[in-house]
């Protein structure tokens, strides 16, 4: 075991980098693998970090980058940027030698697209790294305007080429901290989990990794069409055009704030973005031709991932985290207009409601925004995952918050807490209690057992998700197999054809 007491070294491409020993874990923090992007570099691709003399203390996290406001996951909001250095990774290792040859957990944070950041104390990586033998790698990138948004003049994706570059920095360094660069799992959650599937369909991320697990894969991926007009959208705030000369002028921070009136707009946008409208960020990655040639499910089912291995799935109750203010009070009306705006043909709206004979309005409501928010997306990239000839495995969490008195179900974001054993940083607190039971404890570790296990040898510890049989691991207090449960939502979306969202039509004649 690590020594309280010392401070261990390692080398990276760069230069010497000085950790600290908590909990018999090596943790490394705020390490550049990139520029920073301001100045000239400000809307490019991420450039290689620069070397230094001597060595690097690595005990203090790298400045997140900027954030949004709105959808801020707890009562003090988002951290503000303190610098420059956005693009940094950091690791968490209990055996930083290079002859350890652990496996490589590298952790894509959620938050829209818009908030959050790899020092998160939601994700310390101590208890995972040390319980799992995992060296645990977690990073910032660009967000918001900076990172995602399509501008004239800069690259698409540049949240998603940050992410890259990111990897590349695990191949090339990750040895001298005792990790295996041929056995690096990515995932992530929410956003995060959007991006790991994007980098599954990513030409340029392409043998960075063996392994991914997506948790509640986000399914608004945008056209150009879109995502241009989304783009126009925020920078009309400001009076300006989306064009990198146009916004280069505009402070950072400033700009990521802008992106949350667009934000708190978007149910007033049905008409013009259509189903998009229903996401609560106006980020997402688009399918630019380039970065992403092509949409995640559509790569998966022509064999892009038959060399991964893929663990994927999603809570029972996805969309009451967003809808939680509102929850008793949602109308026939509501319900309504997400149906016609989301259902899938053949037979839409009614359809959906013959599926579900004895819902409520608010729960045909929130059944149809989880199903085509992270439900169906997480499920079809399995089974495009299937088709194209790779493994895939499928968990759904239905273990019951008792946030808001059970209201909450098995809410969006409960998994995250569970994979990390987080319980005292936001928002665990509120999802599972302070402290949390004894029931809430075993089941992170087993999920923490399970995930690491899938790191280490591509088997988390159940049957792979092959069609007709489609075995789901059931995350609950007591967890058993079964055929995927969802199976009135799976039929109603099994010939929905997840893919880049176009602008609505009904705009797209008035332009013409």
């Amino acid at each position: 075991m690590l020594d309280e007491n010392t401070a261990p070294e390692v080398r990276t491409a760069n230069g010497r980098v000085r950790g600290r020993v908590r909990d018999h874990v090596a943790t490394f923090r705020g390490i550049p693998y990139a520029q920073p992007p301001t100045g000239r570099l400000r809307f490019a691709a991420p450039a290689p970090a620069s070397p230094w003399d001597g060595v690097r203390e690595a005990a203090e996290f790298g400045s997140p980058a900027p954030q949004a406001q709105i959808m801020s996951p707890g009562p003090a909001g988002n951290p503000e940027t303190t610098g420059d250095d956005w693009l940094t990774v950091n690791v968490w290792t209990p055996q930083p030698d290079s002859a350890a040859r652990l496996p490589v957990m590298v952790w894509i944070h959620g938050g829209g697209w818009m908030f959050g950041h790899g020092g998160d104390p939601a994700y310390d990586g101590t208890l995972l790294a040390r319980e799992g033998g995992v060296v645990l790698v977690t990073c910032n990138y660009r967000l918001g305007m900076e990172g995602w948004a399509l501008l004239e003049g800069a690259p698409a994706n540049r949240g998603l080429l940050d992410q890259i570059a990111a990897l590349e920095w695990v191949r090339e360094n990750i040895s001298g901290f005792g990790g295996d660069p041929h056995k690096v799992t990515v995932f992530g959650q929410s956003a995060g989990a959007g991006s790991v599937a994007a980098l599954l369909a990513a030409p340029r991320a392409r043998g960075l990794f063996r392994r991914a697990i997506a948790e509640s894969v986000t399914g608004s991926l945008l056209s150009p069409e879109l995502a241009a007009d989304i783009s126009g959208a925020v920078a009309a705030e400001l009076g300006l055009r989306p064009i990198v000369t146009d916004l280069a002028a505009v402070d950072p921070e400033f700009l990521a704030r802008t992106g949350d009136l667009v934000a708190a707009s978007l149910p007033e946008r049905a008409e013009r973005w259509g189903a998009f409208a229903y996401s609560p960020s106006p980020y997402s990655p688009v399918v630019d031709g380039a970065v992403l040639p092509r949409s995640p499910w559509e790569a998966l089912a022509a064999g892009a991932g038959r060399d991964i291995e893929l663990l994927t799935g999603h809570t029972r109750d996805e969309f009451r985290t967003f809808a939680a203010a509102r929850l008793g009070s949602i109308g026939d009306g509501e319900a309504d207009a997400a149906l016609s705006a989301l259902a899938p043909e053949p037979g839409g709206a009614p359809a959906f409601r013959a599926a579900y004979p004895g819902a409520t309005a608010e729960e045909l409501y929130l059944t149809v925004t989880s199903d085509w928010l992270f439900r169906m997306p997480s499920l079809h990239l399995a089974e495009c995952q299937s088709a194209g000839g790779g493994a895939a495995y499928v968990y759904e969490l239905t273990w019951r918050s008792p946030g808001m008195g059970g209201a909450l179900g098995a809410p969006h974001i409960l998994d995250t807490p569970l994979v990390f054993g987080t319980f005292t940083a936001d928002p665990a607190p509120f999802l599972f209690g302070d402290p949390p039971s004894p029931r809430a404890r075993a089941l992170s570790e087993l999920v923490r057992a399970r995930w690491a296990a899938f790191a280490r040898g591509g088997d988390p510890g159940w049957p792979e998700y092959v069609p007709p049989r489609r075995v789901t691991q059931i995350l609950d207090n007591d967890p058993v197999v079964v055929a995927y449960p969802e199976d009135a939502s799976r039929r109603l979306w099994e010939r929905h054809r997840f893919d880049q969202l176009p602008l609505a039509s009904i705009w797209q004649q008035v332009s013409d």
